[in-house]
This record gives structure tokens, C-alpha cells and sequence, in this order.
């Protein structure tokens, strides 16, 4: 149950501004069979393109606030974009994910991550059809072996994340990666 007590409501606060507070109880819907987690799902219109933060404060049936921030970026509609691409642990000895986050949510993507040694030798090539309903991508796991299956050496690799969408849109970004044996 949401907004059962004066000034429990799930409330968002856009970019800061105290003038931005969202009252979100109608948007949210808690998961199946579960009082612990659920989902806000609230339509942003007319935001302006550049980066945006959002501050997100719940209450539990005990009193007790919880909050929580993030931050987005709002890209031309004709322009895709990628942002917060990272892989986790990296360092890494064994196993590691990649994350990133987009600006096309519904669309199926295909996305490609090829691992390079600083020297530019392509060592792996990992491919993958990715639907989300949001715009998170994630986790996608690498065992830290090559296209031979062969354990890589430790020591600093880079990996370029290539996404493409159905409307033949595509993105690009190049991060590092370490592995530690």
C-alpha cells in the first residue's frame, strides 16, 4: 500500500528543484506475490536534451523513508546514445559484466563487445540480442577467456560496445578493462 500516512507518498524530485516534486503513487505496481519490490513507471515529457538527475523517496509500512538518486541523459530523438557503459568488478580475476544504458527503450538491439590488447590484437567477440522494456542493458558475462577458450593473460584490455537498433541506428564506446590472475 502507498501514500497511507501524511507525507508518505512515493515522491521524485527532478534535476534538484523542490518546485519538481513528482507524487508517484498512482505510477507504481508492485512485483507478483512480493511486498518488497515493485516498479514506478512515469512518462517524463518535454524535458529538455542534456543530463537530468532524479531523486526518488519511498516509505515502508514501518515509517522508515528510503531514498535513492540517478542520473540521465535525454538525447534527441533522432540521435541514439549510450551512457554509464561499464563492466563489474574491474578489476576482474575470473568472471566480469558489462552494463550500459540507452535511449531506445522497446527495440530490440544487437549488440556486439569485442576485447582488444592494447596493442589492438582482437582477442574476443561477444554478440547478443538484447529487449528491455527500460533502458538498462545488463548483465552480459564474460569469462575473461578468448574465441579459442583460452584464458587471457592479466594486464590492461580495451573494449569497444557497438550497439545497432532495428531502425539502423548505431553507437559506440570504447572503455577499459583489467584482468588480474
Amino acid at each position: 500500500m502507498v501514500g497511507t500516512g501524511i507525507g508518505h507518498d512515493i515522491t521524485a524530485v527532478l534535476d534538484e528543484k523542490g518546485s519538481n516534486t513528482i507524487v508517484l503513487n498512482d505510477y507504481y505496481e508492485s512485483e507478483v506475490d512480493s511486498y518488497q519490490s515493485g516498479k514506478i513507471r512515469y512518462p517524463f515529457d518535454d524535458l529538455e536534451e542534456g543530463v537530468h538527475t532524479l531523486k526518488l523517496q519511498v516509505w515502508d509500512v514501518n515509517n522508515n523513508p528510503g531514498e535513492a538518486y540517478t542520473e540521465f541523459v535525454v538525447a534527441n530523438d533522432e540521435q541514439f546514445a549510450l551512457d554509464h557503459i561499464l563492466n563489474y568488478p574491474n578489476p576482474f580475476t575470473t568472471n566480469t559484466d558489462f552494463y550500459f544504458e540507452h535511449n531506445k527503450p522497446g527495440l530490440s538491439l544487437d549488440v556486439r563487445i569485442e576485447v582488444f590488447t592494447v596493442s589492438g590484437k582482437l582477442v574476443k567477440t561477444i554478440d547478443g540480442k538484447y529487449l528491455n522494456d527500460g533502458f538498462r542493458v545488463g548483465p552480459i558475462n564474460w569469462n575473461g577467456r578468448d574465441d579459442f577458450g583460452d584464458n587471457l593473460a592479466r594486464g590492461v584490455y580495451l573494449y569497444k560496445l557497438n550497439v545497432k537498433t532495428p531502425l539502423g541506428e548505431h553507437a559506440e564506446h570504447y572503455e577499459k578493462l583489467v584482468i588480474l590472475k
